[in-house]
């Protein structure tokens, strides 16, 4: 349709693109909406919206609503509309920085908010998603609503951590479009099964962690944390429970009143500071196996060491790349980290060094350990031999002098008609194997 005065057109079609408003199908085609779109109005930031009236059926308005993630979670720029010959059955949603994401048009496709059931997702969310909100006068609030979390996110003044206990890849996706996180972060999230690491994608920060549970043996949970410039996210399961950090007892107000760094910091250390007595335990185990060990070397005791070396391996896959991860946090400036916030985080740094040099340590003892399991076995083995040849010693003897006379003695013997002289020589050899085992006795060979 052509303009019907001096001002442009709210939407535009390209005849060259096999588009004709007046066939029977319905149109695709694209424009963008003359006026920028409000957060708090469009619904939820980073959203794709739809515009147009009963005369205008068809037409796709797309408006880019950046989230915090991207610029600060108040920055809002019109999409360009898209060219003709590209795809008429979905729509470009493109945050600057970020590769362009293909969102479906059409209701049920795809992975995007548009294919999202809301109402199973405000059921899981409620269940869930805490979100704590910090805002400029002081009060904090907490809240399960996604929706109440998008009109926090509008605010440019307000800082959040949102915490999602064990959720599904849609809640994931979910909040991740709130905060305006990239999909790929979102996936990691959601797929799990990550190394410790840290990724910085667009201006977010993707750190992975581990809380470690050991009762006999370790049982590794992994924590996904995203650190923006006015949030932080952090995806676990049940095994951790954030609220129980030492530093979170004053409420998360303060925390966040310094920010949102600053309660990442707050949740690591409390996270690190929780292996130290897993640590203790460990160091305890082994102490109770050396003994077990040295008193009594078994099938049970073998066991048990391969299951701790396994254990310490485990942990070793979980503490040693974070060392690495706390070594680059420290080391390279970034804007998300201020630099007074980077002093706590060379303290956990330090805290991961000494337990890195700590497991060194248990794991050098747990090889000694089976070196003397093995010493044992050996000594045991060198023991039963000594014994064995102090047996055949005496019964070497008593078989010599039984072999000169023969079995043909033995009738008599039963009978009561040997003379004097046999049971001598008998009572002789007897006492003779007697002392030997008295001596062999004494140089502990039985």
């Amino acid at each position: 349709m052509g303009p019907t005065g001096p001002g442009p057109s709210p939407s535009r079609s390209d005849p060259a693109a096999g588009h004709d408003p007046g066939a029977g199908g319905p149109t695709a085609t694209v424009g963008h909406a003359p006026e920028p779109a409000v957060a708090g109005a469009a619904g939820a930031a980073g959203t794709v919206g739809t515009a147009g009236a009963a005369g205008s059926a068809g037409t796709v308005a797309v408006t880019t609503v950046h989230g915090i993630g991207s610029h600060g979670g108040h920055a809002l720029a019109d999409e360009p509309p898209r060219q003709a010959g590209d795809d008429p059955g979905s729509v470009v949603m493109h945050r600057p920085g970020y590769p362009p994401r293909q969102l479906a048009a059409t209701p049920g496709a795809g992975r995007d908010r548009l294919s999202r059931d809301p109402e199973a997702l405000a059921r899981e969310a409620a269940e869930r998603l805490r979100a704590h909100a910090w805002h400029p006068d002081g009060s904090t609030e907490e809240t399960a609503d996604l929706g109440r979390l998008v009109a926090l996110v509008a605010d440019p003044s307000t800082r959040l951590w949102v915490d999602l206990l064990d959720p599904s890849r849609a809640l994931v996706a979910e909040v991740a479009d709130a905060l305006g996180i990239h999909p790929l972060v979102a996936e990691d999230i959601a797929e799990r099964g990550q190394r410790p690491k840290l990724e910085i994608t667009g201006d977010v920060a993707h750190i992975v962690v581990y809380a470690l549970v050991y009762s006999g043996r370790v049982e590794p949970s992994e924590i996904d944390l995203v650190l923006g410039r006015r949030f932080v996210l952090t995806a676990h399961e049940a095994t951790w429970d954030p609220r129980e950090a030492h530093q979170l007892r004053g409420g998360v107000g303060p925390l966040l009143a310094v920010g949102p760094d600053y309660l990442a910091w707050a949740l690591i250390d409390s996270l690190v500071d929780s292996y130290f007595p897993i640590f203790d335990g460990i160091d305890e185990d082994i102490d109770a196996l050396e003994d077990e060990v040295i008193a009594k070397s078994d099938k049970q005791s073998l066991t048990r060491l391969f299951e701790l070396k396994k254990t310490l391996v485990e942990i070793r896959h979980v503490v040693s790349p974070m060392r690495e991860v706390f070594n680059q946090l420290t080391n390279r400036e970034l804007p998300l980290i201020q630099p007074e916030t980077t002093l706590y985080f060379r303290d956990v740094y330090d805290h991961l060094i000494r337990l890195t040099d700590e497991l060194d340590s248990y794991r050098e003892l747990v090889s000694g350990i089976l070196d003397v399991y093995l010493s044992t076995i050996n000594n045991n083995l060198s023991l039963i031999m000594k014994r064995l040849t102090g047996v055949t010693v005496i019964l070497a003897g008593i078989g010599a002098v039984g072999g000169l006379f023969g079995m043909s003695e033995a009738g008599n013997a039963f009978n009561g008609r040997e003379a004097f002289g046999f049971w001598a020589v008998v009572a002789v050899v007897l006492l003779f194997a007697g002392l030997v085992a008295l001596l062999l006795r004494k140089i502990d060979w039985i």
